[in-house]
């Protein structure tokens, strides 16, 4: 049996090497349109800036490697131009010389190609750039080299374009960041992106959200903004998203779902029983929802392409969808989420709740440890987990790659307490971030705690609610306080009962919600009608930060 793999990287090495692990006997070919088959493509931001100092290390396996080592035929620079279906050939280009070549199965892992917007003088721009394989970072690195940019424009604030964004910073470069949305940071909800845009600022960058470049001129290095403004560019780069690369698969008639994703089954068979597709390119499964999604990332990418192996070895295997777990460093914080965010469960009109926590990455009486703010998404009543959140310095990875299994493996809000983990005060605490996010949700769940949301305070204060802010004086002057917030601070409130409102709602506030929390269970075991807010003063005070009053 002859195998053709139309694509490298992840999904279709990934695909090759488990195959010739599973059969010495089949033939295994792999065209690759580019120079490079086999490459860390989620590095190459770093070897902009030199972190990653050698180019070598981008480049994972050669074609000799392959052949000797795997004995797969690996064709760089080939470009699969046609797939006949009836005749079961692809017809191929390499450098101007066509070829035709066989195939008993075809695996297409063409993976994702920029989105390129179609912008006033975006064509005749010289200085733009984007970033997806080795010639596209290695024309960054010589122009970086030989033109020496001093101010450079990163269109697009995704997980690539702030990696970008921060690369080229190192390099002393002047960076701007253009981001059409409402918030850096699509998979984040805008309360946590809130907290890297607050970082990206403090480095020096300039931010700009809810403002798109509407034409390029003087060959790009000018940039008209949709407020109207225009900024210069020695250097830009386009990083607005990415879009399936299936045009092969249109032209073959392949079924065609998702913003131009390759359907598949579960099997990762198209609506032709010899061809399969795998990685960027095609429709999964967000498996939360079991929504059509289209998810670009490389764990799951080289895990079809595994999977997709196995199908054809005859190894009984299933796709059962991905959760989009990803995880971005942005200077000296991470920004890691898995599963949906609030956004995204609004729109699939799923119940839900969200709790914030913040707790210390490892014991804090150690030294070297630094706040983890959490965000957890579930069902009010059952406990579901549907996605989580982290922002922070240290041990990001960990509690979201906890959070991420804990959601394959059905697990609930109720079962995270129940989690047991390494402890020792260099590593963690005795009760880690995710026991403690757990905590807070079980708390909900089992309604010993009620919440408000940050966008929810406003209209509650209107309504008529009493604002109480349960922190010490001495944070109100350092740090700010609430409009309207009453300060008793925890310790005294069994001495003031008296001066709270009995026949309003009561909402608390601290400085992350711990503390809160204890002042909603002391005043509802009195009788009064409590909410605890969310995230509290620091969640409030990072997202609204011109509504905090100052030097109270």
């Amino acid at each position: 049996m002859r195998v053709v793999i139309i694509g490298g990287v992840a999904g279709g090495m990934s695909a090759a090497t488990r195959l010739r692990r599973l059969s010495e006997e089949i033939e295994i070919i792999v065209l690759e349109k580019g120079p490079y088959v086999s490459f860390a493509n989620c590095g190459l931001p770093y070897y902009v800036s030199g972190e990653i100092s050698e180019r070598s290390e981008l480049i994972l396996q050669t074609p000799e490697q392959l052949k000797k080592r795997f004995n797969i035929d690996v064709y760089a620079e080939t470009e699969a131009v046609k797939i006949d279906r009836k005749n079961k050939t692809v017809l191929t280009n390499a450098n101007g010389k066509e070829n035709t070549i066989s195939y008993d199965k075809l695996i297409l892992s063409p993976g994702a190609q920029p989105v390129i917007p179609t912008i006033e003088g975006l064509a005749e721009a010289t200085n733009i750039y984007t970033l997806r394989n080795v010639p596209d970072v290695d024309k960054i690195v010589a122009t970086v080299k030989n033109e020496q940019p001093k101010q450079a424009v990163v269109i697009g604030a995704g997980f690539i374009g702030l990696e970008m964004a921060e690369n080229l910073s190192h390099l002393g470069l002047e960076v701007t960041i253009v981001e059409a949305a409402p918030q850096i940071l699509p998979p984040l909800d805008e309360e946590m992106a809130a907290f890297v845009e607050k970082e990206l600022k403090a480095k020096g960058i300039t931010v700009y959200t809810e403002v798109g470049a509407t034409a390029f001129k003087e060959a790009g290095k000018k940039i008209k903004l949709s407020s109207g403004e225009t900024i210069s560019s020695d250097f830009t780069v386009l990083s607005i998203g990415v879009k399936p690369s299936s045009d092969l698969a249109v032209a073959a008639d392949l079924k065609i779902g998702l913003r131009g994703g390759i359907v598949v089954d579960e099997t990762y068979q198209t609506n032709d029983p010899d061809i399969y597709a795998v990685g960027d390119a095609i429709v999964v499964k967000q498996q939360v929802t079991e929504e059509d999604a289209l998810i670009a990332l490389a764990s799951p990418a080289n895990r079809q392409g595994r999977q997709v192996a196995d199908v054809i070895a005859g190894v009984a295997r299933k796709n059962q969808g991905s959760i989009g777990t990803a995880i971005v460093r942005v200077f000296d914080l991470a920004a890691a989420s898995t599963g949906l965010s609030e956004r995204q469960l609004r729109n699939s009109h799923l119940e839900f709740k969200a709790v914030h926590t913040t707790s210390k990455s490892h014991a804090g009486y150690f030294p070297g440890s630094y706040p983890i703010v959490m965000k957890l998404l579930f069902h009010p009543v059952s406990g579901k987990i549907y996605g989580a959140q982290a922002i922070g310095q240290d041990g990001v990875d960990k509690r979201i790659d906890i959070i991420a299994t804990a959601i394959k493996a059905g697990l609930t809000v109720m079962d995270l307490p129940e989690l047991e983990f390494t402890y020792a005060p260099p590593f963690g605490s005795a009760k880690d971030p995710v026991n403690m996010v757990g905590y807070a949700a079980t708390n909900i769940v089992e309604g010993f705690s009620d919440t408000i949301q940050y966008y929810e305070l406003k209209e509650a204060i209107e309504n008529g609610a009493f604002l109480l802010d349960v922190r010490n004086p001495g944070e109100l002057t350092n740090s700010g306080a609430l409009p309207q917030a009453k300060n008793i601070p925890l310790d005294e409130l069994r001495e003031h009962l008296t001066d709270l409102p009995t026949d309003k709602e009561i909402i608390v506030s601290c400085q992350s919600g711990q503390r809160s929390y204890l002042a909603e269970r002391i005043l509802k075991n009195n009788g009064f009608n409590v909410k605890n807010l969310d995230g509290a003063f620091q969640l409030y005070s990072t997202i609204y930060p011109q509504e905090v009053i100052n030097n109270v």
